[in-house]
């Protein structure tokens, strides 16, 4: 059976709080909630586990430091050592309060814009990606749950359960592989069609070939001319022929 999108649309965080528990306690999994702002508790009730970004945000500290205690050992101590205010230049380690506040600064730099970075990408909101909302109400004041499911008896379970918690409408759909599936069959549909309804030469036509063939011999044919010409290549004996006795 193919699987099929369920959109419930919600018009209070009390009613899809509610009734994603309800779905949830039935053995169903919720996909996806789409909501204008954070519900509290929604991500518990989705069954959702922890989110890792705090481990990256540690990780990417630690290379930040890493980075820049290189940076400052490498260009205070090792390349060009320098006396500022009498402190040691021979030690990373003595000279180590001077370096504080730089590392501080590189170590949240590197863990908040690498986390962001990641973050964006995790969530599909690179540049150039395409939003996935399907339904730009949820960025006002509506929610929106989403729930994939190809059995038609626990789709109108599920159903039943939106319309007990105060579901405002539900939409059934194809899944998003099976939408874009279709495209590309129509697509493929579209394509030989228009493979169909290229026009070739008209072999009647002399003068219009004649007038190609003249084109040719002072190299001044076109390129859409030419793979006219090279379409129709077991006509062209003939073509020849009625040229001459002309």
């Amino acid at each position: 059976m193919k699987n099929k999108v369920i959109y419930g649309l919600f018009g209070d965080d009390d009613h899809v709080l509610a009734a994603t528990k309800k779905i949830v306690a039935r053995g169903f999994r919720v996909n996806e909630v789409f909501s204008p702002y954070p519900v509290h508790g929604l991500d518990t009730a989705m069954g959702l586990q922890y989110s890792r970004l705090a481990i990256t945000s540690f990780m990417y500290g630690l290379l930040g430091f890493g980075l820049i205690t290189l940076l400052m050992w490498f260009v205070m101590i090792s390349d060009w050592p320098m006396i500022i205010g009498g402190k040691p230049n021979f030690s990373y380690g003595q000279a180590l309060p001077a370096f504080i506040p730089v590392t501080f600064e590189a170590t949240v730099f590197c863990a908040a814009h690498l986390m962001v970075i990641t973050f964006l990408f995790r969530c599909g909101l690179f540049p150039g990606s395409s939003s996935r909302n399907p339904d730009p109400r949820t960025t006002d004041d509506k929610f929106l749950m989403e729930i994939i499911e190809s059995d038609p008896k626990k789709i109108t379970e599920i159903k039943k359960i939106m319309r007990e918690a105060g579901v405002e409408e539900i939409k059934v759909k194809n899944s998003e592989k099976e939408l874009m599936d279709e495209i590309d069959e129509e697509r493929r549909k579209i394509k030989k069609i228009n493979q169909k309804k290229k026009k070739k030469i008209n072999i009647s036509d002399v003068s219009f070939i004649k007038s190609l063939i003249q084109k040719n011999s002072k190299n001044k044919m076109s390129k859409k001319e030419k793979k006219q010409i090279k379409i129709n290549t077991p006509f062209l004996t003939k073509i020849i022929n009625k040229i001459k006795r002309k």
